[in-house]
């Protein structure tokens, strides 16, 4: 089977990339026409590359209040080839098992928090690239993360978004900002004897502490969504059915980015310099970034053309033994090993990402690399240590 896709649509955060470099660049424009000019038509190019390729990884996080603000809910490593303009994007599970390079252990989602913890701001992208790297056998250049509040302002100023719901969707477990630790007016003495119920898996905790989360239901067929809505039907894991697998999930996600897409691609909205500078206003307060600012009247033509080109997705995963689908990872024994979590190993086991490498190695050369019982042996990727992310100083 195939775990790849080929499709028309841009992912959230390359769109929001997009409309932030555009409203950069036009803002330059505006005060330092002559600057931007030299920057746009010059011969040599600005944006980094190895053996013809540019990676960028992206990141998305809850932020502001959200329980885990820096813990990264997506990972994704885009591929941009310099020569034909294409994109391959390549979705990496925040549950992944990996290890820094002091031994510490832990899900490859905690690693952006981790360098953020320490005394650079930028060793956030920093760390969570280098993981990447580590996973993947690709070298990044660059760095992005987008928060979820920037994806909700977005929606809410383009006026909503148009969303073609396949499957009418029933999450009665969705949990409520803010409400994360209420008590809903239990005592101490019953709060302590629910945990202990809950703990041997004799209680549900949606059903005892039922305050915490709220139904969440969307009718199937086209519906319009502000910001609010739009991330919840993205990002709810408990729907009732087929909506409630990572897949339908993954789907979900794929529909509201064409919606969100179609909407800024519009001719009204790139013709409408105030919101175009909103968007970018948004996107900036809502972003961590190492892109140089030199470079983004590149990056304009480059993402302008991607409007016109395939992007391709491929997915690392444990499969589907429903489907009989293979993956590449399997789910890790609970055991000290893995801090007794429920965690995502290569299917080799460990961290032996060597299949890992040669899959996306094969996925960037051909895009079509089936997965099957036995692993991969095309051979490694040579990373280049001079293209690699540079640890901010």
């Amino acid at each position: 089977m195939h775990n790849r896709r080929k499709r028309r649509w841009i992912p959230l955060v390359v769109t929001l990339l997009v409309v932030g470099v555009i409203g950069y660049a036009l803002f330059q424009t505006i005060n330092h026409p002559g600057k931007v000019m030299q920057l746009v038509t010059g011969k040599k190019s600005l944006i980094a590359e190895v053996n013809g390729r540019t990676n960028v990884l992206l990141l998305g996080i809850g932020g502001g209040n959200h329980d885990g603000p820096n813990l990264t809910d997506t990972i994704m490593l885009a591929s941009l080839d310099r020569a034909t303009n294409d994109v391959t994007l390549v979705s990496i599970p925040r549950d992944l098992w990996t290890v820094d390079s002091n031994g510490n252990g832990g899900k490859i989602n905690r690693m952006y928090a981790v360098g953020q913890e320490v005394d650079n701001p930028k060793d956030g992208l920093f760390l969570a690239s280098q993981t990447v790297t580590q996973v993947t056998g690709q070298p990044i250049q660059y760095a992005f993360r987008l928060d979820f509040d920037g994806f909700t302002k977005v929606i809410n100023l383009l006026g909503g978004i148009d969303v073609q719901v396949e499957r009418t969707l029933d999450d009665y477990a969705y949990p409520i900002e803010g409400k994360e630790d209420d008590t809903c007016g239990y005592t101490p003495d019953q709060l302590k004897e629910f945990a202990a119920q809950i703990a041997s898996g004799s209680a549900d905790d949606t059903a005892i502490f039922s305050c915490r989360y709220m139904h969440l239901h969307v009718d199937k067929g086209l519906q319009h969504m502000d910001g609010d809505l739009a991330l919840r039907f993205v990002r709810s894991r408990h729907a009732a059915g087929p909506e409630g697998t990572d897949f339908a999930r993954s789907h979900r996600q794929q529909l509201v980015i064409e919606a969100v897409r179609n909407k800024i691609f519009s001719i009204g909205t790139l013709t409408d310099i105030n919101k175009l500078m909103g968007l970018y206003n948004i996107v900036q307060s809502s972003i961590d970034t190492n892109i140089p600012q030199n470079t983004i009247p590149e990056w304009v033509d480059i993402l302008r053309g991607m409007q016109k080109t395939a992007i391709h997705t491929a997915v690392i995963d444990f499969g589907d033994s429903d489907t009989g689908r293979y993956g590449l990872l399997d789910l890790a024994p609970i055991e000290a090993q893995y801090n007794y979590g429920s965690v995502l190993i290569p299917r080799l086991g460990g961290t032996d990402y060597s299949e890992i490498h040669a899959f996306v190695t094969c996925e960037l050369a051909t895009g079509n690399c089936p997965i099957g019982p036995t692993p991969f042996a095309s051979p490694e990727p040579t990373a280049t240590p001079s293209g690699t992310l540079k640890q901010a100083k």
